[in-house]
């Protein structure tokens, strides 16, 4: 897993593996599932504005993960 942050974007970004090509699918207020495209395996998620977050509001997040297959 690989965590990185953009402290200019305010986003962070949490990586399964390597990062790679992915959908994206909200979850949440400004969180983002990303999902390989082709498998619809989970590879990572994205959060906005991470700096004006309250961490513990954020969890848990429901995540349906029928809803990312296509």
């Amino acid at each position: 897993m690989q965590l990185a942050y953009d402290r200019e974007a305010d986003v962070l970004y949490l990586s399964v593996g390597e990062p790679r090509t992915a959908v994206s699918r909200e979850v949440g207020d400004d969180v983002l599932l990303r999902v390989d495209p082709q498998t619809g395996e989970v590879v990572g998620l994205t959060v906005l504005n991470l700096s004006v977050r309250n961490i513990s509001e954020m969890l848990p997040i429901s995540i349906d993960l029928h809803e990312t297959r296509e």
